[in-house]
Formats: structure tokens, sequence, C-alpha cells
């Protein structure tokens, strides 16, 4: 027996150093590199494309088969220029295990990888030819020994190969892609990857970085990923445990991104069944001007082709943006279902706003039921809970319960909301229906109480306004790009509203919106004690949107309102106004330089404020006659009333021209005619004061001068003119006396003479 051993090892190990002397004769006789030409003119010939082999091949054969490439490069279909082309690589395979049919990978180690791939406009890649199945090479091709072709393996029948790899490398990899027909481009930069061991239920660790850029959607994201992989490619099962994946960069409008997602993943493909434990993902960045910071947390997620279940949720959000500091917490306790229904018994967000003056609560709760099949979901008690704190509100705090219900269908792309109850101070009633998603359709009602929107705007700090005709800062044009898209027909009613300090009764407002028109008709309120009825167009169609309003003011208090509105103390009374404007621009400043069109003034029983014209006129007895003109500034305590006050305007480029100011005060006429530049605010005005009597009994006429900007206007007072037209119009009346005396003396010097000479006829 131990013979029969001991034969049988020197027998086994005879068969083992032919085998490895046969290796040896063939390692040290054969060379790769002597049938680099053939391959170059077989690629030449069956694919039309150069390829270069700059490097050395080399060629192992024991313990291991193993293959090392030096540099290496392919190019285009019938051009010279370079497509793909790799810097290093080297692969090796444990021999032994072939006899089993099993594949062991010792390495793979591939460097420098650089490819382009492009769709040209025909929707033709360039690797089409690559892809398509050509007839074999030419026989005489590639030959490893004179006038023998190469042979063509067949594996033969049996049980499936398994392969399992010890190890991959990759590096310093470039990959690009280019749609010539959209102009999309995308790329692949510094890609690493490093794994473990490769194979089927044997656990493997992988590294991988890479950066990942793109121009539709703007993408510009660096990514590394860390991770546990275990698989089991009959059963198509793929587990990742300990994931830790971070992205960083930029992407769409959002710059400074910054993500991680840690947690276990279990994917089954064959039966459709994926779980994911102790998932959490954080997210953070910048959107516009808006700084913002996620977290997802979900310990259990179980998902089947016929039911899914998860443990609580909770995803923690903050924003700081324009609206103030937003923290935000949505919770789901728990959810079951498959694809003919689920149901939430509860889902809340809790939310915290923070602004200087205010802080604000929010609470929104509801059930949840639906259907994924058919895509729709129910949310039938839905609450919204609202609380409000801040020194300006009444009483400091405000509390308040809108309820509803929201129906979605996501299949046939459409949601109702229907919401009653209290938000803020206000009891509203909204009823909103959108259809289409990607070009929504809206629809709405909404009728509201009262509301004060000044309560909850920030306050204008001290100090801010820039001085007259001049800037704080670049002024910034307004977008109504997304008006372009809007598809909107409502009503909205309101009882009482005051916003940016001017109060309104009964407003009206019913839009329509298709295409870039938005018309605002009727636009009707009671204000001031009056009313108003009014319609407006805006066209967001043009790279200058356009604008128009006409209509009327019936019974106004205008000066009440221009206090309230712009905070000008500069008139009495109450009247009509009649507007008929039109403007463009998407610059405030340009809309007012842009305005034309027509206005009417039409005031009784009012008074201009800041200067006592009727005094003025009355101090003319004590004026000198060296007096000349006077420039003064506005005397808030003093003010010209007036029985009648009429004008209208026509406006041009931002300047509304008027030549029929007619004011009726008592003893006073009052005339007159300039401009009003709108776009500049600056006043360049010449009235004519006439006085009903003067010293003597006549009339007499004081220029008055209005210039400046609006807020620092100038009046200049011609006494002068009142003084000369005063003294002409005393020589005039003294004239007239002398004249009169004259006629006097005369007719009395005839009288005598005329009874001297009939006194001589009687004697």
């Amino acid at each position: 027996m131990n013979k029969i051993v001991k034969y049988g090892l020197l027998g086994v190990g005879g068969i083992a150093a032919v085998a490895v002397a046969g290796v040896a004769y063939v390692a040290a006789t054969f060379n790769p590199n002597d049938y680099k030409p053939q391959i170059i003119k077989a690629v030449k010939d069956n694919k039309q494309r150069t390829l270069k082999l700059d490097g050395d091949i080399k060629l192992t054969f024991f313990p291991s088969i193993g293959a090392s490439l030096g540099k290496i490069s392919l190019s285009e279909y019938k051009s010279e220029q370079e497509f793909v082309a790799i810097d290093s690589a080297h692969v090796s395979l444990a021999l032994l295990p072939l006899f089993s049919k099993q594949v062991v990978v010792n390495e793979v180690a591939i460097s420098g990888v650089k490819a382009k791939l492009i769709k040209h406009k025909d929707g033709k890649l360039n690797i089409d030819d690559l892809l398509s199945k050509d007839a074999a090479p030419a026989p005489d091709a590639i030959k490893v020994d004179a006038g023998k072709p190469a042979a063509h393996a067949t594996p033969a029948a049996g049980a499936p190969v398994k392969f399992d790899i010890a190890s991959v490398s990759l590096d310093k990899t470039a990959l690009s892609y280019r749609d010539e027909a959209s102009g999309a481009q995308y790329a692949v930069k510094d890609l690493s990857l490093k794994t473990g061991r490769i194979a089927n239920g044997v656990p493997g660790k992988i590294e991988l970085s890479v950066v990942v850029q793109a121009n539709q959607p703007k993408l510009d994201i660096a990514v590394q990923l860390k991770t546990t992989l275990t698989f089991d490619l009959e059963k198509s099962r793929y587990h990742a445990e300990g994931m830790d994946l971070q992205v960083k960069g930029s992407a769409l409008d959002i710059r400074d991104l910054n993500a991680k997602v840690n947690g276990d993943v279990n994917a089954n493909l064959g039966t459709q069944e994926f779980s994911a434990k102790k998932l959490s993902a954080n997210v953070s960045g910048i959107k516009g001007k808006n700084n913002f910071d996620a977290k997802l947390d979900a310990p259990s997620l179980n998902l089947t082709k016929d039911k899914y279940s998860g443990d609580k949720l909770t995803l923690n959000a903050k924003m700081d943006g324009a609206v103030g500091n937003i923290v935000a917490a949505l919770s789901v306790p728990g959810v079951e279902g498959n694809a003919q229904s689920f149901k939430i018994s509860a889902l809340t967000l809790d939310a915290e706003v923070k602004q200087p003056e205010q802080t604000f609560k929010v609470k929104l709760a509801t059930p949840v039921a639906g259907s994924l099949e058919s895509q729709q979901f129910n949310m039938p008690k839905l609450s919204l809970a609202v609380n409000a704190t801040g020194d300006k509100l009444p009483n400091k705090s405000i509390s308040s319960e809108l309820k509803g219900s929201v129906q979605l269908d996501t299949k046939k792309q459409n949601v109702a909301v229907n919401l009653a109850g209290g938000l803020l101070q206000s009891q509203i009633k909204a009823d909103v229906a959108v259809n289409n998603f990607d070009h929504p359709a809206i629809k709405f009602n909404v009728e509201v109480d009262q509301f004060d929107a000044d309560l909850y705007l920030p306050k204008k700090a001290e100090g801010a306004a820039a001085p007259a005709g001049k800037s704080a800062g670049p002024e910034q044009p307004f977008d109504l790009s997304a008006l372009r898209d809007l598809n909107i027909d409502g009503s909205l009613r309101v009882g009482t509203l005051k916003a940016a300090n001017i109060k309104t009764a009964q407003l009206r407002i019913d839009v329509k919106a298709r295409d870039g028109l938005v018309s605002v008709n009727p636009l009707s309120l009671n204000l001031y004690q009056g009313s108003a009825k009014l319609s407006a167009i805006v066209n967001a169609t043009p790279a200058k949107p356009t604008f128009a309003i006409n209509g009327n003011l019936t019974g106004v208090n205008i000066g009440t309102l221009a206090k309230d509105a712009a905070n000008l103390d500069i008139v009495e009374g109450k009247g009509n106004i009649t507007l008929n404007l039109t403007t463009q621009g998407n610059l405030v400043s340009a809309l007012k330089k842009e305005l034309g069109g027509n206005a009417s003034v039409n005031l009784a029983n009012g008074a201009i404020k800041g200067i006592n014209l009727s005094k003025l006129v009355q101090g003319v007895q004590s004026l000198g006659k060296n007096s000349g003109a006077q420039t003064m500034g506005v005397n808030k305590d003093e003010k010209t009333d007036f029985s009648e006050f009429k004008a209208s305007f026509k406006v041009n480029n931002g300047v509304a021209h008027n030549d029929d100011l007619s004011v009726k005060a008592p003893m006073l006429r009052i005339a007159g005619s300039g401009d009003i530049d709108i776009g500049n605010e600056s006043l360049n005005y010449t009235t004519k004061v006439t006085m009903s009597k003067t010293e003597g009994g006549g009339t007499g006429t004081l220029p008055v001068y209005l210039s400046g900007p609006f807020t620092d206007l100038k009046y200049k007072v011609d006494f002068g003119a009142l003084v000369a037209d005063v003294a002409k119009q005393k020589l005039e009346a003294k004239k007239e006396e002398v004249k009169d005396k004259v006629k006097e003396d005369a007719k009395a010097k005839l009288q005598e003479e005329l009874k001297r000479g009939l006194k001589g006829l009687f004697k």
C-alpha cells in the first residue's frame, strides 16, 4: 500500500514536472509582441479603426495566466481621431481552477482609461460599428504558426462557469458623452475603483470615487462610496452593508451641496423585494440665497411586489431664507399596504418660521390613504393649525385652525383642495383645482373675510430709504417668465384688506391667464369713502413685459389715499380719477419712464397743502415797489382751500403734461400748466393765481412756480410780477380817474358858458 502511494506521488510529481517544463518552454519561446502588426492590421481591415499598441505585451503562464499591456489606443471609425485609450492594464487568472470550470481572477488593474461616446444628429452612436455582428476575421488575419489558423475554443457543455476575483483596481479614468442633437454633455472624471474579493456569497469591500459633470441638467458633483457588498448572481440577491455615500458639489440651482447617506440596503431582483435598515440621509446646500439642511431617518423599510411597510419615518429640515428661518419636521409613525391600497394613520408636519418681528408655528396633520396601482391618494381629514406671536399682533398672539381635504390622482394629473376655517386672524373658504402637472391649469375660488397684511410684513428700517434720485444699489429686474406657462382662471374676494398701509373693502379680483397674457377684470373695491372699478392686462410674452390699466376711482378721499399709500400729505378733497395708462419694462424705473396714456382729476371741497395762496395775495398791500421773486419750501401748517379742482394729463415717456388746471377758491382763481416727471420723480409747473379784488377794486395775478423732486418741492413766488400787475391796474385806474375829471371839468365849463350865453340873450 505504501509503495502504491509512493509511486503514485512520484507519478503525479513527474506529470507536474513535465507540465511545468512545457509551460516554461512556451513562455521562453512564444513572444506575443511578434503578432502586434497582424493584430493591428486585422482591426484596420475588419473595423476600419486604427489600433495602436505602444507598450509591450507581457504574458505569464504559471502559477497564474496573466497579461500586461502598455499604452493602447483605438481611433474613431474611419478616422485617426482617438476614441479610447488606456495607459496600462493587467489581468491574471489562477491556472488550476480553470480545469474545474472556475474562473479565479487574481487581479484586474486598469489605469488611465479615456473614452468618448458620441451620439450624432442622425441618432447613431460612434460605437455602432463595434456593436454590430460582423463576419468572423479572415482565416489568415492572425496566425499562431505558419499555415495553421488560430483555433476557436468551444466551451464544453456542463455546469455554469463560476468566477472569483481577488481584487479590482481602476484609476485615472475619464469618460464623456455628447449628444450633438440636443447639445447635452456628460463627463465622468477621476474615476477610481478599488475592491476586495468579488465572488458569489462572499462579502467584499468596495471603494469608489468619481466626479460627474453635465450641462443638461446642470451638474458638477464629486461622489465617494464605501460599502461591503455581498451578492448571489444566480438568485439575483444583493446586500450593501455599512453603506457610506457622500456627494459634494452643485446640482441644478443648488450650490455648496453636501449629501451623506448611510445604512444597510438589500435587494432581491428575482422576487422584487427591497429593504433598508438604519437608513439615514443628510443634505445641505444653498438654493438661490437660501441655506437649507435636511435629515431623513428610516429605521426600517420593507417593500415587496405585494406589500410594503415601514417603521417611524422622520424628516427634519432647516432653511434660512427671505421669509425667515424655517425649521420643519415630518413624521410618519408607520405605513402598511400593497400595490392596491395603503394607509398611513397620521402623517404630521411641524414647522416653525422665525422672522425679526414674528414667529409662526405650523402643524399639519392628516391620515393618508390611497393606491399605488391606481396612483390615487386621499387626505380626507386634513387640519392646518397656525400660531403666530409678535408684538404687533392683537394680544401678541393669534391661533387658528384650517380644516379640509385633498384628493390627488397622479395618473390623471389632477388635484383638488377644499379648505375652510381660520388662518391667522382671517376666516377663509377656498376651493382649488389643478389639472395637468406638466402644464398646470389652475382654477380657484377664494373668500376671505378680512386680512391685515401689514401685521406680518417686516418693518422698514429707519433711514433705509435712499435719497431722491439715488439708489441704495443696482436695481434688480423682476422676472415674469413664469407667467408665460401660467394657466389660471379664478376669483378672489376679500371683505376688508390692509396692505402697504392702504385700506380697502369689498375687494374682488377675477384673474384669467393663458400663454403669458394675464387679464384682471374686474378689479373692484371700495376705498377711502369711494369706489374703484378697474381692469388690468399684463403681457409677459415679450422680453420687456407690457402693462395696461384703465378705469375709474369715484368719490375717493384722495388726500387720505395719497398719505396712506405714499406718505404724501399735499392735497385734501374727494373726487374722481380716470386712468388709461400703459407701460413696459422689467425694472420699476423703466415702468415709470415708459408710462403713457391719459388721466384726469376732478376734486371738490379740498385744499392744496403746504402753501396759503390767499394769504400771499392778500399781503400784496404790504409789498413794496421793489419786491421780487421769493423761493420758499413747503409749510405743513399752511394750505389753500378750494371748492373745485380740475385737471387732465397727457402722459408720454413717463412725463404727465397738463395745461388746463382750473382751481376755484374763495377770492381766488388758479390756472396752470406744466410737467410732472414721474420717471424722475420731479415737478416743473407754473400756476397763475388771480385774486378777485385788490386795493382799488381791481384784480391781481401772482405767478407761482413749483419745481424740484417730490421729496423736496420748492415754491417760487413772483411778488414783483404781482406788484407790477397791481401797479399797472392802479395806473390804468388813475388814468381813467383823470380822464373822468377832465370830462367833468369840461362839462361844468360848458354848462357855465351856456348859462352866460343864455343870460346875455335875455338882456
